[in-house]
Parts: C-alpha cells; sequence; structure tokens
C-alpha cells in the first residue's frame, strides 16, 4: 500500500489522498484548492494520474476543500463509485451545484465587467457538472464496514466536525490506515464529539489549529458583546459564515442570546440559499447531532430566510440594525462578496469572522488589517470595525488533537500531518513527537510514501 499526497499540503484546502494498493487507486477526499492564487491554479493542472485509473472515491465530508474537486474529476473521466454518509451526499447535493453555479456566474461578471486577465473567463466546471456528480454517489452508514474490491474494507466513523463528517478507518488485510478528515471538538456545543477510530498502523490528521489552544472564554458573552456595541452605533453586523455546519451553530447562538435577552431583538437574515437549504438538512439529521428536532427547527426559526437576489440586493438598501449571516465564510465569493461592498466602509458596522481564514483570501487579509480588499476589480475601503471569534471553530485545537490521539489503544506507526498551513503542521508534528513519542511526517505536495 502507497500513498500520495495530492493535496491539502502546505495548505487547508485541496484535500486528496490518492491510496494505491496493488492495482487499485482510491482517492480519499477530493477537494478545491482555496486562496492564494497559486494554490487555486492547481485546481486547473491535471492530475498525475489519469483520472480514469481511480477505482473509488471515498469522502470524509462535504466541505467543498474535501468535496469541491469531484465534479471535476467526474467531468474529466473518473466513472467509479463515490462513498460518502448519508448526510454528507444531502450536503454535497447542495453544495456541488451551488459551487458550479458560483464559479459560472464569476465568469460572467468577470467577462461583463472586463476585469479578467484572459480573453474569455471560464468556469472551472458548471451547476449542470455538479448535478451530474451526484449520480456517483453511494451512501453508507456510519460503523458499517464496506466491502471495496478483494480483501479491501472501509468503515465510516463519526468525526464530529459536520453534519455526516467521517472519520475513516480503511485496511488491506495486512494494514490499516486512519484519516481524520476534519476533527472535532470534544464539547462543541452542537456536534457530537469524534469517536476512537480503534487500532490503525498509519494515520493522516488535520492541523488546523495545529499550533493554537481555543479561547476557554463563552462564545455567548462574546458574540453578545459584539453584536450590542454595533447596535449602539446604529450600525449592521455582517457575518461572513460557512454555509454548512457554521451558519446553523450561529443560529443557535443567535436564538439563546435572544431568549435570555441578551441582545436587542434586531432582525437577522439567513441570506444564503445554500445556508438555507442546509439548514433544512440539519434539521432531518438531528440525531447526528446534540439538538433535538424541536430544538433544531428553533435554531432555524431564529433568522429570516433570503431566498432570491432580488432580496439579497434589498438588504443592502436597509438602514436600521440588523444582523445579516452569509456565504461564503472566507469572503472568497457568494452573495457575501456584495454586502461587504455596501457595508465594509461604513464605520458604525462590523464585520464579524467566526471561522478559519486560510491565507490569501479577504477574510485572511481583513482579520490581518487590510485598509481595503479587491472586489470585482476594484478596490473597497474597510472602514468597519473588524473583529473575529476564536473559540467557535469546529476544528480541534492541538490540545484536543492530542487528547483524541491518547484515546487510541496505541499510537499509529506513524502519523502524517496534512491540512494545516506550515506553522501550525510543524507545531502539531513537534507535540505528537514530544507528547506520544511517536513517529510524524509532514510531507510535501505529490510526495508519495510507503505504508508497510
Amino acid at each position: 500500500m502507497n500513498i500520495t499526497f495530492l493535496g491539502a499540503t502546505g495548505t487547508v484546502t485541496g484535500s486528496k489522498y490518492l491510496l494505491t494498493i496493488d492495482d487499485k487507486k482510491i482517492l480519499i477526499d477530493c477537494g478545491l484548492f482555496q486562496g492564494f492564487k497559486q494554490l487555486r491554479l492547481r485546481n486547473w493542472t491535471p492530475l498525475p494520474i489519469p483520472v480514469h485509473e481511480i477505482d473509488a472515491v471515498i469522502l470524509t465530508h462535504a466541505h467543498l476543500d474535501h468535496s469541491g474537486y469531484l465534479p471535476l474529476l467526474i467531468k474529466n473521466g473518473f466513472r467509479g463509485p463515490v462513498y460518502s454518509t448519508f448526510a454528507t451526499r444531502d450536503l454535497c447535493a447542495i453544495l456541488l451545484p451551488d459551487s458550479g453555479y458560483l464559479q459560472e456566474e464569476g465568469a460572467r461578471y468577470a467577462n461583463l465587467k472586463g476585469f479578467s486577465k484572459h480573453e474569455t473567463a471560464l468556469p472551472l466546471y458548471t451547476s449542470e457538472d455538479g448535478e451530474n456528480a451526484l449520480n456517483s454517489f453511494r451512501p453508507v452508514p456510519f460503523n458499517e464496514e464496506v466491502s471495496l474490491f478483494d480483501r479491501v474494507k472501509f468503515t465510516f466513523l463519526q468525526a464530529g466536525h459536520l453534519l455526516g463528517s467521517a472519520l475513516i478507518r480503511l485496511s488491506d488485510g495486512k494494514t490499516t490506515v486512519g484519516f481524520t478528515g476534519d476533527l472535532g471538538r470534544p464539547h462543541d456545543p452542537i456536534m457530537n464529539p469524534p469517536v476512537d477510530i480503534g487500532n490503525i498502523d498509519y494515520l493522516v490528521c488535520e492541523s488546523t489549529y495545529g499550533d493554537r489552544l481555543h479561547e476557554q472564554t463563552d462564545p455567548l458573552d462574546d458574540l453578545a458583546a459584539v453584536i450590542n456595541l454595533t447596535v449602539k452605533r446604529d450600525g449592521v453586523v455582517l457575518i461572513p459564515s460557512f454555509a454548512v455546519g457554521r451558519a446553523q451553530t450561529m443560529l443557535y447562538f443567535i436564538h439563546q442570546l435572544k431568549q435570555k435577552s441578551a441582545i436587542p431583538d434586531i432582525p437577522v437574515y439567513l441570506n444564503s440559499p445554500m445556508a438555507v437549504n442546509a439548514s433544512e438538512i440539519f434539521v432531518k439529521y438531528h440525531a447526528e447531532h446534540r439538538l433535538s428536532q424541536k430544538q433544531s427547527r428553533e435554531t432555524c426559526s431564529a433568522a429570516a430566510f433570503v431566498r432570491s437576489a432580488e432580496e439579497s440586493q434589498a438588504l443592502n438598501r436597509k438602514k436600521e440594525p440588523m444582523i445579516i449571516i452569509s456565504a461564503s465564510g472566507m469572503a472568497t465569493g457568494g452573495r457575501i462578496i456584495h454586502h461587504l461592498k455596501t457595508f465594509a466602509p461604513d464605520p458604525r458596522n462590523t464585520v464579524l469572522f467566526v471561522g478559519f481564514q486560510a491565507g490569501g483570501t479577504r477574510g485572511e487579509a481583513m482579520i490581518h488589517g487590510a485598509e481595503s480588499i479587491k472586489i470585482h476589480g476594484s478596490y473597497i475601503p474597510v472602514n468597519s470595525e473588524v473583529k473575529e471569534l476564536h473559540n467557535l471553530s469546529a476544528h480541534a485545537d492541538y490540545n484536543e488533537i492530542l487528547g483524541w490521539l491518547k484515546t487510541l489503544p496505541s499510537p499509529p506507526k506513524k502519523t502524517f500531518i496534512t491540512h494545516g498551513e506550515p506553522a501550525a503542521a510543524n507545531a502539531l508534528r513537534l507535540h505528537i513527537e514530544e507528547t506520544l513519542r511517536s513517529q510524524v511526517c509532514v510531507p510535501e505536495y505529490k510526495e508519495e510514501l510507503p505504508l508497510a
């Protein structure tokens, strides 16, 4: 068994790990690269192997940095099955067509306004490609061993990061390898904690927060403080949020704050069709998280759902205090960038980031003090207050990762650190080496290593 690291090395995006077992090839995750242009250009570069040689894809979860390359893989000739959990399949049914649509709209707008460096801007793939990708999905339940071919089997186990998010345990009968995907937190307010993955020989482990500890303050108190201060300025709280997972967490917190009368009863808008649909799936799969079906419905009723483009545009004309939750979470695209053009220049407003910001994104630039951000070919001044809540992450910090690793019956022979910026990956490597006294490796992009 060999593994080739085709993404999520030196960055948190583009997760792709190719397992080669005899003459079979299995791709674990199939994510888009995001952030810096040099990373995004990798999406346009063919994979180092012909896609028709890949026999199967197994997804840890639905976020686009883990699933968003699938439509292009299938468009380019992949014909095998895509295995996922049921909730991941349902979320991908929202995310993948929407990803194609946003790319089509981005190309259309670039051509209309003439700010593309290319003669004709083209989408990486289309909404139709996203729809077509769904035909390849083969959803399976958690904790059910699936036979891929001959002696190769895998199992999904709850990872606690997102609805449907899974640890993967895969064995060829001689060697067992585990993948964390994105590892959840033991005390997340909504998601159940990640489970024990059992005895494994090798582990591919994420390191998003490998060099940080999450703040121990109460996120409700921090969120209330931001909202109340902004309302006193007669401003708008604009929350760039991942449509799947984080948007539902924000609704839950805002609902709690309003029930306690800890914030004024100002309008709340969930302005992302994708987030609206994901919220309905959040209710459907209530057995996979801590909230009851009733609590899930109450959470989703905390905001007015904005579906049409006309309704979205109307929000930019409103003058009174309000809270707008809109995708994308790193301000890389979607309706949030239109809101930023309107609200970021006004010092009364607050732009509140509630998730990880990858290098090269608008979100990362804003939290590091950018005085302006480039949107649609023009620079928009950032005069609003920019805040970041550090204690809302759905990723385990390094102490929580170590705590999870300590639950394993024995340390893996070797742990491969991925899905982190270089400093975070190296810091987690040191933490694991010093704490567990086991072998750790931070692989390079396209590096191939034996698992034996």
